[in-house]
């Protein structure tokens, strides 16, 4: 192990021992502990936040002349852990077997401990940019929308956080696909368009079900269709550069490709297929207060997700296209949380640098860019600057994607400290590519 993984290693360990799930986050400790860190090796360093207990970290090493501003961008709040559901101790950062293990070993504090032993070790050696400046920004409150943490930061002190470029999570972890190996760069997230369904019926008493009019047997059909299919595809830069780079070009909707994809490798296909368009979640249901009350209202709460870019005049006739029109099927639609997604541009300064440091280093493999479904703190700073290119990559060689994705949010979280390593590697290098 090099001093620098090692280093990577040991301070995800100490992160995680840190108990900064969120709600409630409480992310101070570990922030002090990178902030003195930082501090101490050449950067300046400012802890805000909106509360006293959740900081944000904000770490600046000037340049010699102007450039770009890159940003290293992550996270230190996480979410529940079950202690009795974990093998191990859930916030012990037990080094075991090669594997750290523990909540936010994959989600994110290894990226954390990775881009601050990146950093620091460029600054102890003397190094400064030659060009442009060096941020590494630690933010609280990523797991529940960011009110305390990217968005707080933004929105309060954008002259801090101003950047050119952005790298951050949402994607890196090798895919095993065709024989060969494959990173992806997410480039993307998607919006968030969630509604509700209403049904409108008739009270009744339900020991005579016949007497009223039941709404909840009219949300029935809605329910089916959503589950027969999902709305056409409506294809972006992204997924397109991804298909082409796997192999299956698409000139339309991406329908074809992917059923291409599904025959060759059916998970991977799983994966990609939300990346294409639309989709369609029912996760709740609302009827009658009483068990014995036919209801005269029934509700349905629709997960929506929808392509970067994409806005409710073009959202809702993608809807409309799996339930039929309201007027017409009986139902109401309305939006409740609406947020257009974004996207950086597939080909750029920072892509290449990605494209040629696996080059380097796994030289059989191929780099596709992909969107996230979810979304992360990179759709908060490209709204706020709009000429920042943000991507998605932490790289892992050891660890593929089918392995990391069941343990993000589960039992048992945990990483191959190669890993951490390989990653801590990147960032060294690719900063030093791009500032100098």
């Amino acid at each position: 192990m090099t001093d620098l993984s090692q280093e990577a290693t040991e301070l995800l360990q100490q992160l995680i021992r840190f108990d900064t799930v969120n709600p409630p986050g409480d992310e101070r400790g570990a922030q002090e502990v990178l902030a003195a860190l930082l501090e101490d090796a050449g950067f300046e360093v400012a802890l805000l936040g909106r509360t006293e207990q959740r900081p944000n970290l904000v770490a600046r090493l000037r340049g010699e002349a102007d450039g770009p501003t890159l940003c290293l961008l992550s996270h230190v709040d996480t979410v529940l852990a079950t202690p009795q559901d974990w093998s191990r101790d859930p916030w012990s950062g037990d080094l075991h077997e090669g594997f750290v293990w523990g909540r936010g070993a994959l989600d994110m504090k290894s990226q954390t401990a990775a881009e601050v032993a990146a950093a620091l070790s460029l600054a102890r050696e003397g190094w400064r940019p030659a060009r442009g400046d060096l941020l590494v920004v630690v933010v609280v409150d990523e797991e529940t929308g960011g009110g305390e943490g990217a968005r707080w930061l933004c929105d309060n002190h954008p002259d801090l956080v101003r950047c050119d470029l952005l790298l951050n999570e949402g994607a890196g972890s090798v895919i095993p696909f065709d024989g060969g190996r494959v990173y992806g760069v997410c480039v993307a997230e998607k919006g968030v368009f969630r509604f509700r369904l209403t049904t409108d019926g008739v009270a009744g008493h339900a020991s005579i079900p016949r007497i009223g009019d039941n709404a909840l047997l009219k949300v029935a059909p809605l329910l089916e269709r959503m589950g027969a299919r999902q709305p056409t595809f409506d294809l972006t830069d992204g997924p397109r550069a991804m298909l082409e780079e796997l192999g299956f070009p698409s000139d339309g909707d991406g329908a074809s490709a992917l059923e291409a994809l599904r025959e060759r490798d059916p998970i991977l296909a799983m994966l990609v297929e939300p990346m294409l368009g639309v989709t369609l979640a029912p996760t709740r249901i609302r009827a009658s207060e009483k068990i014995n009350v036919l209801p005269a209202c029934a509700e349905i709460e629709v997960d929506c997700r929808v392509p970067p870019g994409m806005d409710e005049e073009e959202v809702l006739p993608r809807i409309t296209e799996v339930l039929g029109p309201p007027d017409q099927e009986g139902y109401r639609l309305e939006f409740f949380e609406r947020v257009v997604g974004n996207a950086s541009p597939v080909e750029s300064q920072l892509m290449d640098a990605i494209r040629d440091w696996i080059g380097d280093q796994d030289p059989e493999a191929t780099i596709v860019p992909t969107i996230l479904p979810g979304f992360t703190d990179s759709r908060t700073f490209r709204d706020a600057f709009p000429d920042c290119v943000a991507y998605g990559f932490f790289p892992h060689r050891h660890m593929t994607l089918y392995e990391v994705a069941p343990l993000i949010h589960a039992a048992d979280e945990r990483i191959d400290a190669r890993d951490v390593g390989f990653a801590a590697e990147f960032f060294r290098d690719v900063t030093r590519r791009l500032l100098g």
